[in-house]
């Protein structure tokens, strides 16, 4: 088994046992210690890792941070764990006195479902206030898995991750950055596109009008691209996987359907369209890190498009309701096998609704 399967895995690990786990020392054991070893490192073995590994700080004896990793017998990666329901702060965590005491240039602080890496790339010996990277399990990024994977004991390069880390940190700050200006545009922000269509003096009452134009150009840009890579990706499937219609006459002809259509019964009462494809992928795009995605199929109706797994009625993730283009819903059946809807305006809204749509595959993944 490669590197990501063992951590997407892992992931799936994570969501299956944190709501059995009351205290901090649990955390350490179910959900710790397996990120250790998925690290490539024998937590039995203290020559590579030192559970209550001691740091005197200062006038301060005896101290002791939760494990150190260690290569050669030595420290590489200095690791404090908390409570997996508790915030992760660094203030006035000490974390931050042990890394500045010790020559290890990384340190980790986890919860067992998020993992910060922190350096000292501003400063020697000092840990940055933030971190150069964030896994989260909750809500794993697969691109992060590369990045992870030089933290493992068979790749583990000092020069090659600070290079990298550094580069991971100003990404991080200029998404950051990014996500709350396409938010919640600032005023600078604003000023400095009024700047590049507007001539004429920059003023508050001017300001307040391009404001909410800008917020909504960014928002339209962010649904027309993402919009054309799903679009590109359902032409580079074949019919069969992309659209997944049962019994099509193989003599159809795509001109047949109206713009917008990619499927219609011959008695036209189940219509398949564009967009409920596209809301298929986004659902699959927020599912692929818990759930193998060939799993995940769907099945359309004269009142609604499922969205399956193992394609059977039984294993529900949600419903679209797209036949009336004023009132788009998504719904889910709650514990109480009752069916909840919620109004969306784009497929873009589908995003805010990922907790929702992981939290109903949960017992279907095995």
């Amino acid at each position: 088994m490669d590197f990501k399967d063992i951590i997407l895995q892992l992931a799936e690990r994570v969501v299956k046992l944190k709501g059995l786990i009351s205290t901090e020392e649990a955390t350490k054991t179910s959900l710790v210690l397996p990120f250790i070893q998925a690290l490539g490192y024998d937590f039995f073995n203290p020559n590579e890792v030192v559970p209550e590994f001691t740091c005197d700080v200062g006038t301060k004896k005896g101290e002791k941070v939760d494990y150190a990793i260690c290569k050669d017998g030595a420290p590489i990666i200095l690791m404090e764990c908390k409570h997996w329901e508790q915030d992760l702060t660094l203030h006035d965590n000490q974390l931050l006195r042990y890394f500045a005491v010790s020559n290890v240039k990384f340190g980790v602080l986890t919860n067992g479902i998020i993992y910060r890496f922190y350096s000292d790339l501003s400063q020697p010996n000092k840990m940055d206030e933030k971190p150069f990277l964030e896994i989260d399990f909750s809500d794993l990024k697969v691109h992060l898995i590369d990045e992870l994977k030089k933290f493992h004991k068979t790749y583990f390069d000092l020069d090659n991750i600070l290079s990298s880390a550094s580069e991971l940190k100003y990404l991080g700050e200029f998404k950051n950055i990014l996500i709350k200006e396409f938010s919640n545009p600032s005023e600078e922000f604003v000023t400095l596109l009024s700047r590049k269509v507007y001539d004429g003096r920059i003023t508050q009452k001017l300001l307040d009008q391009f404001t909410p134009l800008v917020r909504k150009s960014i928002e339209n840009h962010i649904n027309d691209v993402f919009s054309e890579r799903l679009k590109k990706a359902l032409k580079s499937e074949t019919s069969d996987e992309a659209v997944q219609i049962k019994n099509e006459p193989q003599d159809k002809k795509k001109t047949e359907l109206p713009e917008g259509v990619v499927y219609m019964s011959e008695d036209g009462k189940v219509v398949t369209t564009q967009e409920e494809i596209e809301a298929y992928y986004i659902v699959l795009s927020i599912l692929r890190s818990q759930i193998e995605p060939k799993r995940i199929t769907y099945r359309d109706s004269q009142s609604y498009f499922s969205i399956l797994v193992d394609d059977t009625n039984r294993k529900l993730v949600c419903r679209l309701y797209f036949n009336n283009p004023e009132n788009k819903q998504i719904s889910f059946i709650g514990e109480d096998k009752k069916e909840i809807k919620y109004k969306i305006q784009t497929l873009n809204d589908i995003f805010d609704y990922s907790e929702q749509l992981i939290n109903s595959i949960g017992k279907y993944i095995q």
